[in-house]
């Protein structure tokens, strides 16, 4: 049987204590009225040291990308040499999507898109200079990242529905299109559009070369949503995004190049996405049997709690049995990445 070590255990307490004080005052504003997460989530990051890292990730990622530009002006494969995350590292990036998904589970979402899908896709195809322009403030959460695939026409079709497109057009391209279901899309300062590069060539456009270029909040013909109304995850901002012949220079077509397609790359970006989700899954199974347990303690019915009637007994076990092996899915998740 795996279980957290001590060090896990301080950290989750920590953790747990920062929500408890934070995060559930703010529950019924973050999730049924109109407060954005951000706040919040710079204020966990300044408490546990994760915005001292943002400036070190950087600049290692901006000496990979260095790298990776000298190899191919050569001809030359690259391959990043990089020792993978230990197991301990990646159980600390759980602990606090779990401790967050017991109250907000959205927040976990609007972090994970930022300094995760957004960033990471920025500095691993981003060329040295774009990854020193955007990565170092999406890291720190000082801007806000959002990853922009998924349009109204195209949803498990990413590619071959997808109708956003990008055109040569002199200094740089014009982009076409619309998102929808876009997390930290309304709020989002730093934007990675997704569309298909449109070279009058004919032919079917599912066959059309997929680029990612980054954008900013306020460029001309860049429309973003208010946040939508929403069945749940409401502390996760998401919206549209509207694009009526949005000029960019070359420079925001990442990795500067058009001839690698981002194909292969967002899916990647959708297997490290998943990898979050069972710890999200974790938190939310543990505070609610927490919440059914006490309460099938305080909740009197014939004359005594109703805990202690074995009907009751039988379910809460069931749910043990269940948040185990969401547990187990959690550990199997830290020893294999």
């Amino acid at each position: 049987m795996i279980e957290w070590s001590d060090t896990h255990k301080t950290i989750r307490d920590m953790m747990h204590r920062f929500v408890e004080a934070e995060v559930k005052p703010h529950r019924d504003a973050l999730e049924h009225g109109d407060m954005p997460p951000y706040e919040i989530l710079r204020q966990l990051f300044a408490t546990f040291g994760m915005r001292d890292m943002a400036e070190v990730r950087s600049e290692k990622a901006q000496q990979h990308a260095a790298k990776r530009e000298e190899a191919r002006a050569k001809g030359e494969p690259y391959v990043r040499e990089e020792r993978p995350e230990s197991a301990d590292q990646v159980a600390m990036q759980m602990i606090p999507i779990i401790e967050l998904s017991r109250y907000c589970p959205g927040m976990v979402t609007a972090l994970g898109v930022s300094v995760g899908l957004t960033a990471n896709t920025i500095m691993s195809r981003g060329t040295a200079k774009q990854i020193a322009r955007w990565v170092r403030d999406l890291l720190s959460l000082d801007k806000i990242g959002a990853w922009a695939i998924t349009e109204p026409g195209s949803g498990s079709d990413a590619f071959g529905s997808m109708k956003a497109t990008a055109r040569r057009a002199d200094g740089g391209y014009v982009l076409n299109g619309n998102k929808t279901f876009i997390t930290n899309g309304p709020y989002a300062d730093t934007i990675v559009f997704i569309c298909k590069l449109d070279e009058g060539q004919g032919g079917d456009p599912k066959d059309w070369k997929v680029l990612s270029f980054v954008l900013e909040k306020g460029e001309q013909g860049l429309v973003q949503s208010k946040p939508l109304r929403k069945m749940g995850m409401h502390s996760s901002p998401t919206g549209e995004l509207f694009l009526g012949d949005v000029f960019v220079p070359s420079d925001r077509l990442l990795g500067e190049t058009e001839t690698v397609s981002y194909r292969t790359g967002a899916k990647d970006t959708f297997t490290a996405e998943r990898t979050g989700v069972v710890a999200m899954a974790l938190g939310i199974i543990e505070q609610c049997l927490g919440l059914s347990t006490e309460y099938a303690k305080t909740r009197v019915q014939f004359g005594k709690p109703i805990g202690e009637f074995q009907l009751i007994q039988l379910k809460l076990a069931k749910m043990e049995v269940a948040r185990m092996n969401v547990q187990n899915l959690v550990f199997r998740t830290v020893s294999y990445t």
